[in-house]
């Protein structure tokens, strides 16, 4: 069976593309509604989307591939995503992915074997007043301190 939107989704979807005065414009909340359905954007995944979206294949991947907020690939319950832009690296983001490794015992771009944690590094995550920062699902996590990051991992497990 192909891959399709659940009904619920696919009003989402229709509800989305009718904010827009083209439907391409939709392309990247339509994407999210994609990996909020089918866990991430796998080519599967795409090749539906640009069916819906009438694109090309090869310009939805390019979208999925450019923004890192989009997951080509499955990951875990909680997605720790670590800004590592200038602001956030100047203020200990390396400092603060290191310490995630070293406790999780995982590296960048993998996930733990129990499949709770997937650590990533991405750009700008628009909270460069409160540095270092990482983003969890939909939560920020703002100011980290070691101290702050066990007690979050704490929290999720």
């Amino acid at each position: 069976m192909a891959l399709e939107f659940s009904p619920e989704t696919y009003k989402k979807f229709e509800e989305t593309v009718n904010r827009y005065p083209k439907k391409e414009a939709a392309m990247l909340p339509v994407l999210c509604l994609a990996q909020r359905e089918f866990g991430h954007l796998g080519e599967e995944a795409i090749a539906y989307v640009a069916k819906i979206m009438e694109q090309p294949p090869a310009r939805v991947h390019g979208v999925v591939s450019f923004y890192t907020m989009l997951n080509m690939k499955p990951i875990a319950r909680h997605h720790i995503q670590v800004c590592r832009t200038l602001p956030c690296a100047l203020r200990g983001a390396e400092k603060i992915t290191g310490f995630i490794k070293q406790k999780l015992g995982i590296e960048v771009g993998h996930t733990t074997g129990d499949g709770r944690f997937t650590l990533s590094e991405v750009e700008c995550l628009a909270s460069c007043g409160t540095a270092p920062m990482m983003q969890i699902g939909d939560d920020y996590y703002e100011n980290l301190t070691e101290e702050k990051v066990m007690e979050i991992l704490g929290e999720l497990k």
